[in-house]
């Protein structure tokens, strides 16, 4: 019943701009647009811009640019959007295109005591790249391209800016290798993004998260001197500095250059489809197959509600695998996925064939607003033990909170130890009502999940919108982070008020 394919050299999708796109316009347009005023902003007086000028080739200060480049797809500050608002309004956007102007903006702002917020595709969803304070955006969307590729070692060496999308094609078509970071926002994202949030493509099942892919860093630090860890295959030169960059947000230091791990390209694909009569089910059957050791990129498990909604499954539970790769490891997986799923319903293969053609469409949520819906995604991850008991209690807490009127998951990504749960909801609240409900259906669903021992986020990270949440998350290890900050960023300029880390500037206060 799998269908068996072998891979050509095409690329599966149209390129991109490369460069953001954010899906809802300022009401009033950008040059009107106003602060939220989440807390008090930090000015850029004259002369430190004149200052910024001679360190950068391309600086502006009028409020239009600002004020496009302060937001990114977080859903509150797209519902500000509409309002003719930003979360927080820089002063200036510095645009960077080497590792050097990097450094000077760093040193000039660390010195004036100015905060810096790095930005480039702007795709994530938790308001990381909002400026709270104001003060100065790093734009490193110019700072792109590809290095060296080594294909002996299989190790890439890639600058911040460049969009997935631009990557995974020049990859591709010239080189007939693959980082296999495939995320949703592909054509919106960036390689300093994915590693700065900790990200996830759809394929990480065979080849990782991007901390497994990622083999070393070069990172400027606040005082605009720039280190450069791991490198090495393996090595044991004390703790590995690269996982303490790795989803800092930009709190701790600006990544400016990665060496990431490259795989040939697949040359074979396969795809199944199965249906159980409950999600706990079908979980276990995921547990089994990756305990057998040898799963496949993508297993992707509905529940009813999602799979009927989007393939019109009735009351099954869905779980979608794809496996690509050399010929002999995708029809060893394949084995033992039919073996795991031979108490389930074969569903149709095609059914995958249909998430791939869509798989990286990512859809306006203008429709949404305009309709008055309040929604969101939530993605945690917990052990297969946990995950049950997380997925029912979650999903009760959001539906019991006031005006929701919808709440499904679907596990994305597993792991031997557990997998990822990510959670949609949405709500009709009164309009006036927006912002209180957003803020309960999150209080909610991340309560019960931490209750079920769930972590806080797998890909999407923290930002603003869960920073909160952060030191009940962590408990004691939340105070180190803390440490880590002030010793690498004494004058906390870097990317201030993220991940709940205190700020010199302030407090960050919620609307």
């Amino acid at each position: 019943m799998s269908p068996t394919t072998e891979c050509d050299d095409s690329f599966p999708i149209p390129l991109g701009p490369a460069a953001p796109a954010i899906p809802v316009d300022l009401a009033g347009g950008a040059a009107q647009a106003r602060s939220r005023s989440l807390a008090k902003p930090v000015a850029v007086p004259e002369a430190v811009a004149q200052r910024l000028r001679s360190a950068c080739a391309k600086v502006d200060v009028d409020t239009a640019t600002c004020a496009e480049a302060s937001r990114d797809w977080w859903a509150l500050g797209l519902r500000w959007a509409i309002e003719g608002q930003v979360g927080g309004l820089a002063g200036v956007v510095a645009r960077a295109s080497k590792a050097e102007e990097v450094t000077s903006v760093l040193r000039i702002c660390n010195e004036a005591r100015i905060p810096v917020t790095p930005i480039a595709g702007r795709s994530g969803v938790c308001g990381a790249s909002v400026p709270v304070f104001g003060g100065v955006l790093l734009d490193l969307c110019d700072f792109s391209g590809i290095v060296e590729v080594d294909d002996q070692s299989l190790l890439l060496d890639v600058r911040p800016g460049t969009f997935g999308d631009h990557l995974e094609h020049e990859l591709r078509t010239r080189h007939g290798l693959t980082v296999g970071h495939w995320p949703q926002s592909i054509s919106l994202s960036t390689v300093g993004g994915w590693l700065a949030c900790r990200g996830a493509g759809q394929l990480s099942n065979r080849y990782g998260k991007i901390e497994d892919m990622v083999v070393g860093l070069d990172v400027a630090l606040a005082d605009g001197s720039i280190i450069r860890t791991g490198g090495a295959p393996r090595a044991a030169v004390g703790p590995d500095l690269n996982q303490l960059f790795v989803g800092s947000e930009g709190t701790l230091g600006i990544i400016v250059g990665s060496r990431l791990r490259l795989h040939p390209a697949p040359s074979h694909e396969k795809q199944g489809a199965w249906g159980f009569g409950s999600f706990a089910e079908a979980l276990d059957a995921c547990r089994r197959i990756l305990r057998r050791g040898l799963p496949p990129a993508v297993l992707r498990l509905y529940d009813a509600h999602e799979a009927n909604h989007k393939y019109q499954t009735g009351d099954r539970h869905l779980l979608l695998a794809l496996d690509e790769g050399d010929r002999a490891v995708v029809e060893a997986s394949f084995s033992i996925l039919a073996e795991e799923c031979a108490g389930a319903e074969e569903a149709d293969p095609g059914l995958v064939g249909k998430w791939m053609g869509h798989r990286n469409e990512v859809t306006s949520p203008a429709g949404l607003l305009k309709a008055g819906l309040a929604w969101d995604t939530m993605e945690i991850t917990g052990s297969w033990r946990a995950l049950p008991v997380i997925y029912e209690r979650a999903i009760a807490a959001v539906r019991a909170v006031e005006y929701t009127v919808a709440c499904s998951a679907h596990q994305s990504h597993a792991y031997t130890g557990g997998a990822c749960l990510y959670f949609t909801f949405a709500g009709k609240p009164p309009a006036d009502g927006w912002e209180a409900y957003y803020r309960a259906a999150w209080d909610a669903g991340t309560r019960a999940v931490l209750a079920a021992g769930g972590s806080l986020s797998h890909h999407h990270g923290v930002g603003l919108n869960r920073a909160r949440f952060m030191r009940e998350a962590m408990g004691p290890a939340f105070d180190a982070l803390a440490s880590v900050k002030t010793a690498l960023d004494p004058n906390g300029i870097l990317n201030p008020g993220k991940l709940g880390l205190p700020s010199p500037f302030g407090a960050v206060h919620w609307p």
